[in-house]
């Protein structure tokens, strides 16, 4: 059961989970469609070289009154040089040579582009996680490796990825629940879809000019007895199993990363 002082931290996380940005962003367009948001002097730090180089699929622009920038020329190979632009600007996150779809503001894809630059980009990003409960009611959850780039350290639901330009939600979950857990899905009981989680807020990527736009789709299941998850991919450091009391007190002490947080909080109906 939770308390009253986890009442008001749970109502701190959600209102965290939905800030505006830190600075005042200027649109990123393809075509008519928004796909994202940059600082308005963030391009500018690539230099006047890697600027020049960009001038034949990236222009300063005004729609309606609106200044911003405006790729030309195919949405997807004009973002694969303003990637590698960023990387080479020292600008981009963690390298990892996979594509992340680009919708627009309706969530149709108009494009895909490393996985790197999409906060500095404010691109909008899904993900998917799996919340894996004992047959007794416990949950299990992973501790997320201390080498990952993001979050190290902290606790997470049994899976959680992102969802790849190449996937459907289904595939996702498929692929991240083998890779992170070393489980799949026929072996489950009871798996059901659970909700959506949406999370804005600024992000630290490219010196602080980050900006999260996330929706996560996350799903519950049941782990039959006498079945461990295992990780396959070196991306966690363990599992275990918590009952709930354990779980919302070790939340409320900052132990779990706000997306696995907000999750749980959702599956307990909290």
């Amino acid at each position: 059961m939770s308390t009253p002082s986890f009442a008001r931290w749970l109502d701190g996380l959600r209102a965290g989970a939905n800030q505006p940005p830190l600075r005042t962003r200027v649109p990123l367009w393809a075509g008519s469609a928004q796909i994202g948001s940059v600082e308005p002097g963030f391009l500018s730090q690539v230099g006047p070289q890697h600027l020049f180089n960009l001038r034949e699929v990236l222009s300063k622009v005004e729609h309606e009154g609106i200044s911003g920038w405006q790729l030309h020329g195919d949405a997807t190979q004009s973002l694969a040089l303003l990637a590698s632009t960023l990387r080479d600007a020292g600008l981009a996150h963690v390298w990892r040579n996979e594509q992340l779809a680009v919708p627009d503001a309706d969530g149709q894809v108009v494009a895909t582009v490393e996985r790197a630059v999409i906060r500095v980009l404010g691109t909008t990003t899904r993900a998917v996680h799996l919340v894996g409960a004992a047959p007794d009611g416990r949950v299990w959850l992973q501790q997320r490796a201390f080498s990952k780039p993001n979050d190290p350290g902290l606790w997470d639901t049994l899976m959680g990825g992102m969802v790849s330009a190449a996937d459907t939600l289904d595939s996702a979950l498929e692929r991240e629940t083998w890779e992170e857990a070393g489980l799949h899905l026929h072996q489950l009981h009871g798996l059901r879809y659970g909700g959506q989680v949406t999370t804005r807020r600024p992000a630290d990527d490219g010196g602080g000019a980050g900006y999260v736009v996330e929706h996560i789709d996350w799903f519950a299941c049941t782990v039959p007895e006498g079945m461990e998850p295992v990780n396959q991919d070196g991306e966690v450091e363990h599992f275990e199993l918590w009952d709930q009391a354990t779980t919302l007190q070790q939340m409320e002490q900052g132990a779990f990363t706000a997306e696995a947080a907000l999750i749980l909080a959702d599956y307990w109906g909290l």
